[in-house]
Formats: structure tokens, sequence, C-alpha cells
């Protein structure tokens, strides 16, 4: 049987492309070229990388693209020391940076590409400067921390021809294509409904910033790794995980887990930019009757509903919820059988019936579930090879292949799928900050809250709430002096 193309839905410059690779092994071997021999690979076919933040889940990006065995890596960058150390000993002929700007300005004639995996706030600029002078790109999710980087990364990527991809490897894996094909089936009829829930965060949020500045460890450059971000004093525990729950560097639960979460309902019904948002967030209560006040830190919890409006169909209402909420468990779902995998999931109403799936897509079911094994629906899209494994291998390949390749077309999540995806997540926070956004009364006596109890009105391609200004200054932030994009 012939294996097509995904289907190509363009709604608001939505273009779903298709499929990407990765090898996502829990281990380093020696590739073929290294050792010669059947298999090997010449220096004409190898992709010379450079990677910015090598540590932690930068440490799994350098592991995965080295892998796919068509992959060296010329240069390494990092402003802690001690979280490097894993990368730097695997690659000891990689040359060892702290700042990004001065390796791309050193190494950009010797690479051909550029992963980073940095915390949220800084993926754009990095990724942008490699653009720029031409590099390709693999970025961690989000793709960006706010709505302007993502729309600017989106058109970069196609101005400057470069091969992109985002780190949702789920989008590379095989539950995402049964859902789409069975979508295009009719299974489930036309979607009314979708809801997306998460049991993150699993780090602080909603609480204020420490009152207690630390002194910052020997091997961590503290103002190259606040770049963006306002001038602050160091604090202990913010590094290396709970940044996340800050806005001035994170994306809170939303924007962690949305783009694994949302990726599925987002190809499958082919959505482009919600038409409104509106959301509730859980609170912190400080002491036995006052409500704690902590605008610098995401909420413990939020619901956020958008919605979209798809011509020629009726509009469709999109849940997203974290801190542990969860949709009402569907009525064909049994009382003993899991919802999603249990923290996470993904479930599509549509006219005829249901579906549901867990985190990047993973055990897509019917439901009830006892219809999943009596489908046989022909398979029509193309597949990555190594499904979510095979998210690097393909970045690597449409590198080596180049802008409009064969290889290029199979990708996942480039750009012109992942930005207009991470607009989407950040909708919702967008919707998150406006609600909080407060103002003091005309007494003089507290506070008013003038974002909260409305929907928000947007306008997509232009990038604009239009019936709430005060929302419109967290579409674009301000970055620290000395900082740009581009």
């Amino acid at each position: 049987m012939k294996k097509e193309e995904l289907p190509k839905k363009n709604n608001s410059r939505r273009n779903f492309v298709k499929a990407s690779a990765t090898a996502l092994a829990g281990f380093y071997f020696v590739p073929r070229h290294v050792l010669g021999g059947p298999g090997f690979v010449a220096p004409s076919d190898r992709l010379r990388v450079a990677g910015i933040g090598v540590g932690g889940m930068g440490m799994g990006d350098v592991r995965g693209v080295f892998n796919s065995g068509k992959a060296e890596f010329i240069s390494l960058c990092d402003v802690d020391d001690t979280r490097a150390k894993g990368s730097v000993q695997a690659h000891p002929k990689a040359k060892y940076y702290k700042d990004y700007r001065v390796m791309l300005d050193k190494e950009h004639k010797n690479i051909d590409a550029v992963t980073v995996s940095t915390p949220d706030h800084m993926h754009a600029v990095q990724a942008m400067a490699a653009m720029q002078l031409g590099k390709h790109v693999y970025v961690q999710k989000p793709l960006s921390h706010d709505i302007y980087e993502a729309r600017m990364l989106t058109e970069a990527a196609e101005k400057y021809k470069v091969v992109t991809q985002m780190g949702n490897q789920g989008s590379s894996g095989e539950g995402v294509r049964k859902m789409v094909e069975w979508y295009n089936a009719g299974l489930i009829g036309e979607a009314t409904r979708v809801y997306c829930w998460t049991d993150r965060p699993v780090w602080p949020q909603g609480i204020p910033w420490s009152a207690n500045p630390a002194t910052p460890p020997a091997d961590l450059d503290w103002d190259l790794w606040l770049g963006t971000a306002p001038k602050k004093e160091y604090v202990a525990n913010l590094i290396p995980f709970n940044w996340r729950g800050w806005w001035d560097y994170g994306t809170g639960a939303l924007g962690d887990m949305a783009c694994h979460i949302m990726e599925p309902p987002f190809r499958v019904l082919g959505l482009g930019y919600p038409e409104s948002a509106e959301c509730s967030v859980g609170s912190v209560y400080v002491g036995e009757f006052s409500r704690g006040y902590f605008p610098e830190s995401c909420p413990p919890s939020s619901h956020i509903t958008l919605r979209f409006k798809r011509e020629g169909k009726s509009d469709l209402q999109f849940h997203w919820m974290d801190g542990g909420i969860q949709p009402a468990r569907p009525e064909e779902l049994g009382p003993n059988e899991v919802m999603g995998d249990g923290g996470n999931g993904v479930i599509i109403e549509g006219t005829k019936g249901k579906m549901m799936c867990g985190t990047y897509g993973v055990n897509p079911q019917l439901l009830p579930t006892s219809k999943t094994a009596e489908i046989n629906v022909p398979q029509t899209i193309y597949r990555v090879p190594l499904g979510d494994r095979g998210h690097y291998n393909n970045w690597v390949e449409a590198c080596i292949g180049g802008h409009g390749s064969k290889e290029f077309n199979q990708l996942s999540s480039p750009f012109s799928v992942a930005g207009p995806l991470t607009e989407s997540v950040l909708m919702g926070n967008l919707a998150i900050r406006s609600y909080d956004y407060r103002v003091p009364r005309e007494s003089g006596n507290g506070f008013n809250y003038p974002g909260r109890g409305i929907k928000l009105v947007w306008d997509g391609p232009n990038m604009k709430v239009t019936n709430f200004e005060p929302a419109n200054q967290f579409v674009k932030r301000e970055y620290r002096e000395g900082w740009k994009l581009g």
C-alpha cells in the first residue's frame, strides 16, 4: 500500500507537515563512520553540530543527535560547567564555551546545525542567532517564551531556508498518526470538544520569590544564565529545575507539557490560531484568611478554555487543565479503566464518538475501548522510522538533505507546525497573566482585577487581544538591556 504524507491542513498559517525521526537511546554508541567499513558515512554526509545548553535535557538532545550515526559535535556551550560535564566528557574533541554568542562567532564556519536546550527564556534569541547564520536548528519545547518570539522564529525558518524541529518527540510517534487516520475515516464524526490535562507542575508555583539571595555556584555564570531576563540576585533551588515556575524564565505547566499533550489534537484537527481564550486559576493561601498574590510565579493550577473557529464547521471548544485538575470521565470508559495515562491525557469528543490517548499521543484508543481492537483503518500516513525514538534521526537526515528535500518534507515538528502550536499554548499563559493583572481601586482600598471573568478575543494574524488592552503586554516581553532577538 502506498504511504501518503500527513494531510496538509492550512488554517491560519497552520501547515501540517509530515514526520521526523530520533534515536533517544539511553546510551552512546560508536557510529559506523568512526569505525569505517560497511555502513561508513562519508564526511560530506555527516552533520557538524554545536550544542547550546548541554546538561540535563540538553545532554539527552546531544546524545539523541549523536546516536543518529551521522552527526558529530564540533562545539558545546553551557553556562554551568558542572551540568555540562557529561556531554563534555562524551565529546572530548568538541570545543567548549560558556557564551553561545562567542561560540557562534568563532565556530559558525565549522558547523551546519545547532541544538538549543536551555531554559525557555533563552530559546528564541539562541535559535534566531543560529538561523541568521544559516544554521539548521533543533529547539526544545516550548519553542519560545512568548507568542511574538514564536511568530518570529516561524517566519525566520522560512526566510533563511533552514531545517527546523521542536523537541516534542511524540509528534514523530505512531499514536498521533493512527488518530489522524481514525479521524479522517470518520470514526468519531466531527470533533466538537477537546480535553487535555496534566498532573504538572511538580515544581513550586504560586509562591513568593525568595527574600534570601545566595551565592551562585562557582561553576555557574549567573549573569549569562539570566540572559534576556531581568537582573536579579541568585537564589537557591532555582536551578536546575524550579525556574519553570517563574514567568521571567519559564512557562509553567502549560509550557512544559502542552507541546506534548496538545499536539495530537492539533494535528488531528488541523487547528490554527484560537479565536478566544478564558481561564480560571488556583490560588495559594497565606495565613488563615489572606490570599497570596504572587504575579511573578505561575499559578499552582489552571483551567484554560480556547475556542477555535473552523470554516464551514461549528466552533471547537478546547480545554486545558493542569495542577491535577481533570475532566469528568467519559461514560464510555469503564470504572477501572485508566483515563489517558493517569496523570495526563487527551480526549477528543465528536458527533459520533470519542477517542483518547496519553502523553505524546501514546496508546490511542476509541471509546469504549473495546472498539479499538475491532477497527482496521488503512494506513495512509508516512511513519517515522523508530517512531518517537526517531525524532532526532529524521532532523539529522533533513539537515543533510537540506531545505525542500524529501527528508525535509517528512519532518514532524518543523517551525511551520511547532510555531502556531506554541502560540496557542502560550495564549493560555497570556490568559493566566491577564487574569492576575490588577489595578488599585479608586477608593485606594484594595485592587480590582479587570481581566477576570471575561473572554479575551484574539486576533491571531496580528497577535493582539482586541477587547482588553492590558493583556497585550504579555504578547511580547521586554529583554534586559544588551539583549535582542536577531
